[in-house]
C-alpha cells in the first residue's frame, strides 16, 4: 500500500512539471546531535515519550522531505509531500497528497474545495516546511498526535469572508481511512516528538501492551485505514486580525465503529475531541496557545467499552528578532481511564518544558538548539518493570538545510 500510495505520489510530482502554469518544489535536510534520555523511546517500542532515547550523544538522522506545488490553472493547484526517516524504522512516506480547486473571487467571499489526503487544520505551532514547527524542533504533545495519528482521507469545503480588518473562515470535511487513530492515546498516552507518518505507515505499540495482551513484540499497526466502513467529520472555523490575532475552534469525530476490526486484528477507535487555538503578536513576541479535549473508545467484546479521556494544553511564546528566533513553551498534559468500564488506573498526567534557540543566517539554512523535560507520572510503566515517575531530559542541536 505504501509503495503504491508513493509511487502515484511521484507521478503526481512529474506529471504537474509539464502540464502546469507554475510547478515548485521545496525540500528539507535535519542532522541532529542529540543528548538522549536513558529510557527507551516508544518507537522502539518503550515508553519513554521523547523520540529518541538509549542514553548517550550521538549524531541523529533528523529527517528529510520534499513538498511540490503545481498551478494548473488560476484556480486549480495540486500539492504533494513526501518525508524520510530512520527514527522508527526506514522509511519514505506520503504525509499529503491533494487537489484543490478554489476559483478566483474579486468579492469578499471565497469558497475552495479539495479532496485528497491532507492534515486537518489544527497545528499553529507546525506552520514550517513539511508541516514542521518553525519555533522549536519538537512541536507540542497535541500536534506530536496529529503528526503520529490523524489524516484525513475525504474532501473538505473552505468558506471564506475577508474584511478590512479581519477575516473568516470555515472548512468541514469528510474522510475515511483513520479508524485506528486514538489507539496511541490509550495505550501509550502522548508523546513529545517531531515524527510525522505518512499513510501506509506503521506505528509502534509499547512492548509491555502487546505482551499484556498475549502477542509477541513488535506490535505494529496502521493508523490509516477504514476498518468500520464509517465516515468521520471535523468542522473548523477560524478568525483573523490584520495585526496578527488569530483564533481557530474545531470539532473533531472520526466516527469509527469501535466494535468493528480489521483482518488483522486492528481494532477501529471511535474518537472525538474539541480543539482551541489562539495565537498574538505582542511587538516582537508571538503568543501561541491551544488546549485539546476528548476521548477515544473501543469495544472489544460485545457491551464491553473501554474508554479513554484525553486533554492537553500548551502556551508558547517567541521572540522573533530577525534570524534569531528564542523560544519557550510550557504544556500539561494527562489521559484517564473511566474506572467504571476499565478500572486498571492506567492513566497519566505530566507537563514538559521546551527552550529552543533558532538561528537563520541564510535562507538555506537554520540552526538549532533545543532542551525538552518533562515530567509524568502513568502506572502503566510499573508492567515494564519501571517506576512510575518519570522526569527526562533531551538536549538537541540540529542543522537544517532548506531549498
Amino acid at each position: 500500500m505504501r509503495r503504491r500510495i508513493f509511487l502515484c505520489c511521484l507521478l503526481g510530482l512529474y506529471v504537474p512539471a509539464g502540464l502546469a502554469q507554475d510547478f515548485k518544489l521545496h525540500a528539507w535536510l535535519d542532522g541532529r546531535l542529540v543528548a538522549a534520555p536513558a529510557e527507551t523511546s516508544w518507537t522502539h517500542g518503550g515508553l519513554g515519550k521523547t523520540r529518541f532515547g538509549g542514553g548517550g550523544v550521538d549524531a541523529r538522522f533528523g529527517g528529510a522531505g520534499v513538498v511540490g506545488t503545481a498551478q494548473f490553472t488560476p484556480a486549480l493547484m495540486a500539492l504533494a509531500s513526501v518525508q524520510w526517516q530512520d527514527t522508527d524504522y526506514a522509511t519514505l512516506d506520503t504525509i499529503e497528497a491533494y487537489l484543490r480547486y478554489r476559483p478566483v473571487s474579486l468579492s469578499r467571499w471565497r469558497w475552495s474545495l479539495q479532496a485528497g489526503a491532507f492534515l486537518p487544520p489544527i497545528s499553529l505551532e507546525n506552520d514550517a516546511i513539511g508541516w514542521t514547527s518553525s519555533w522549536t524542533l519538537t512541536p507540542s504533545a497535541i500536534n506530536s498526535w496529529v503528526g503520529e495519528e490523524l489524516r484525513a482521507t475525504g474532501a473538505e469545503g473552505r468558506l471564506e469572508w475577508r474584511g478590512d480588518d479581519a477575516s473568516w473562515e470555515l472548512r468541514s470535511a469528510l474522510f475515511q481511512r483513520n479508524d485506528p487513530a486514538g489507539n496511541l492515546l490509550a495505550v501509550r498516552g502522548w508523546s513529545l516528538s517531531d515524527l510525522t507518518y505518512g499513510l501506509g505507515s506503521r506505528l509502534h505499540e509499547p512492548d509491555a501492551v502487546v505482551r499484556r495482551n498475549g502477542g509477541q513484540p513488535p506490535g505494529r499497526y496502521d493508523p490509516f485505514q477504514n476498518i468500520g466502513h464509517r465516515s468521520g467529520w471535523y468542522a473548523n472555523l477560524d478568525w483573523r486580525t490584520s495585526v496578527g490575532g488569530r483564533l481557530s475552534l474545531m470539532r473533531y469525530d472520526n466516527r469509527a465503529d469501535p466494535a468493528a476490526h480489521s483482518d488483522s486484528g486492528v481494532f477501529a477507535w471511535h474518537t472525538w475531541f474539541w480543539s482551541l487555538g489562539a495565537s498574538a503578536d505582542t511587538g516582537p513576541i508571538r503568543w501561541i496557545a491551544q488546549a485539546m479535549d476528548g476521548a477515544t473508545v473501543i469495544e472489544p467484546v460485545d457491551g464491553l467499552q473501554f474508554e479513554t479521556r484525553f486533554r492537553s494544553a500548551f502556551l508558547l511564546a517567541g521572540w522573533n528578532r530577525g534570524a534569531w528566533r528564542p523560544a519557550l513553551r510550557i504544556e500539561h498534559f494527562s489521559t484517564r481511564e473511566l474506572a467504571a468500564a476499565v478500572g486498571t488506573g492506567q492513566g497519566e498526567h505530566g507537563n514538559a518544558v521546551t527552550a529552543a534557540l533558532n538561528w537563520r543566517p541564510r535562507d538555506w539554512l537554520r540552526l538549532s538548539a533545543e532542551v525538552l523535560r518533562i515530567d509524568s507520572v502513568r502506572k502503566q510503566r510499573v508492567e515494564a518493570g519501571l517506576a512510575p515517575a518519570s522526569a527526562v531530559t533531551q538536549v538537541q542541536l540540529g542543522v537544517r538545510l532548506i531549498y
